[in-house]
Order: C-alpha cells, then sequence, then structure tokens
C-alpha cells in the first residue's frame, strides 16, 4: 500500500531467517508481510487484532 513504513522486528537477526515486517503507520490497518518474499503476500489487519497479537506473544515469548 501506498506510504506504508515497513520495519523489522529487533528480535529479528540478521542472516535472511524467518523474519516479518509490519507497516502500523496507515490509519485503520496494519500491514504484514515475509521480510524474504516481500511481493508474495501481504496481511491486512485490523490495529486492535495486531495489538492483541502482540500482547499475547509477549506473554508466551519466544518459540523454539
Amino acid at each position: 500500500m501506498t506510504g506504508a513504513q515497513w520495519r523489522k522486528s529487533t528480535k529479528s537477526g540478521n542472516n535472511g531467517g524467518s523474519c516479518v515486517e509490519v507497516a502500523d503507520n496507515l490509519p485503520g490497518v496494519v500491514l504484514v508481510r515475509d521480510t524474504k518474499d516481500r511481493e508474495g503476500g501481504t496481511l491486512h489487519v485490523a490495529p486492535s487484532s495486531w495489538q492483541s497479537f502482540v500482547n499475547l506473544a509477549k506473554q508466551i515469548g519466544p518459540v523454539g
């Protein structure tokens, strides 16, 4: 989407591993895409749903 400012998690390494990018600067939507396949598709998520996901991920912690 035009104007999306993409960022990677600060927890992501620089080795090209399994990373996602998020753009949360657009009104009413959060965009999520695969860093390795930026043209492969983009998830569109409501900001409240994204915040719920982030909160849950923080509670659960790292997987693997």
